[in-house]
């Protein structure tokens, strides 16, 4: 059941961006888990040489290493 917000959805709530950020967040990990290892997947079957696929994975991983730092510990949501 997706999460209820008690009042008017504003951006400038701060309880509210921090609450949109995490769940922003865990989008981009689900969406990183399942791509990658949907590729990895394709990739184990050894028909196809895809050389590109650890910097796309490696690069995706520092992006999100990024996003989880910037919301857990950066991220303001003092008024």
């Amino acid at each position: 059941m997706p999460p209820r917000w008690p009042r008017v959805p504003d951006r400038n709530d701060p309880k509210y961006r921090r609450l949109d950020d995490r769940m922003t967040l865990a989008t981009h990990i689900a969406l990183f888990a399942a791509s990658n290892s949907g590729l990895w997947f394709f990739n184990n079957f050894g028909h196809l040489a895809w050389g590109w696929l650890p910097g796309i994975s490696l690069g995706w991983l520092a992006a999100l290493a990024f996003h989880v730092v910037y919301v857990l510990a950066i991220a303001d949501y003092s008024e």
